[in-house]
């Protein structure tokens, strides 16, 4: 039998707060960090993105923004999981961009390259705290996040570790910028997933953190108990034009977990708020006969973190548990998507044991967790 794997602490530092507690209560306040910004330095006409504004807190010079990022999340997080990284425990970092603005500003050669490198910034947070066993760096796009939850429930499976401490970053830059915007990917105004007037996403910059732990001592804690990965193979950027390749992930995840589709309590949704993502995963929801479930989707309040998204968004549903409240849908109004999926619009109560994180992205990559209590 598989080891259950208990999560022992989390952290989101983002725009809205620097904990889980302080993210959590403006959620539940309704407060969205996704505002007009004005920078030419990220951009030559305004974009609505969700950035950090207090440039003071990121002071650690060694390390760059995208460092010091991971350092203030973990730091959070394992100062309230009672476990020792220094012993049997992974460190599994997760980001889609890391340090790329580099390019923008650094000179180029071999040093400017090395600085870039995700491997780089991995094994400086791992020096940072003492880590004992060489960091491992999950970048697959927009399901990174997920699917470091992921991998670190799988290396906790094999017995190798006691613990792994699995963190998500991005940082926004006016590289990550244009390369949206020559999608024409951004909405002029705050995104509004599944919504029938939705016309783009936003942007958004934070990190969170999750510890895993097989320790028996910690039962009684949440628990991963499913994760699936899967692939399109339709387009480098169009995601899939049916929804059953992230539908395929979805129901080996809840059947991965021992359930049911009749057991999930709720959904946190990718839900970008372009229109081909929602439309795929509606259809994805679907057909995983998961269509009367409660679903949801926070880009309208943290903007999408990308390599962060994942965790930052299973995080809150974690807290959603343990408080009984689903986090609502901002700016949806009416359904804009051919499969009927249902939306959650205001905050609600809810008696729920566990919940369903999906997750896609670029290359035609998905990913979903189950996660109960």
């Amino acid at each position: 039998m598989r080891s259950d794997v208990f999560i022992v602490a989390d952290n989101i530092y983002s725009p809205l707060g620097k904990t889980t507690e302080e993210n959590f209560l403006q959620l539940k306040n309704g407060v969205s960090s996704v505002k007009l910004h004005n920078d030419v330095n990220l951009s030559e006409t305004p974009v609505y993105s969700s950035l950090f504004e207090d440039k003071k807190q990121f002071n650690l010079t060694v390390y760059t923004k995208f460092e010091q990022l991971l350092i203030a999340s973990i730091s959070d997080a394992i100062q309230n999981s009672d476990i020792d990284i220094t012993k049997n425990t992974a460190l599994i970092i997760s980001s889609t961009k890391g340090n790329i603005s580099l390019l923008e500003t650094g000179k180029n050669g071999p040093d400017l390259y090395k600085r870039v490198s995700m491997t780089t910034s991995a094994k400086l947070v791992a020096d940072y705290f003492g880590f004992q066993i060489p960091p491992i760096v999950v970048s697959n796009a927009c399901i990174s996040g997920v699917m470091a939850i992921i991998t670190g429930t799988r290396l906790l499976h094999t017995g190798q570790y006691e613990n792994a401490v699995v963190c998500g970053a991005d940082v926004i830059s006016r590289f990550v910028v244009s390369g949206f915007q020559s999608f024409q990917a951004l909405s002029p105004s705050v995104c509004r997933p599944f919504e029938a007037s939705r016309d783009g996403l936003n942007l958004g910059e934070g990190a969170a953190t999750v510890v895993l732990s097989v320790n028996k001592k910690f039962k009684g804690q949440l628990k991963v108990k499913g994760g699936s990965i899967s692939n399109d193979a339709n387009h480098i950027s169009g995601p899939s034009r049916t929804g059953e390749e992230l539908s395929y992930a979805i129901k080996k995840a809840i059947q991965n977990a021992g359930l049911i589709p009749g057991d999930i309590d709720f959904i946190s949704a990718h839900g970008t708020a372009t229109p081909y993502n929602d439309e795929m995963e509606a259809n994805a929801v679907r057909l995983a006969g998961l269509q009367s479930t409660p679903l949801n989707s926070l880009k309208g309040y943290y903007g999408h973190t990308l390599g962060a998204a994942g965790l930052i968004e299973a995080v809150v549903s974690m807290q959603s548990l343990k408080e009984g409240l689903m986090i609502p849908t901002p700016g949806f109004n009416e359904l804009g998507v051919s499969s009927e999926v249902n939306v959650c619009a205001e905050l609600t109560p809810i008696a729920a044991t566990n919940f369903l994180k999906t997750a896609s992205g670029f290359g035609g990559c998905n990913g979903a967790i189950v996660v109960v209590k």
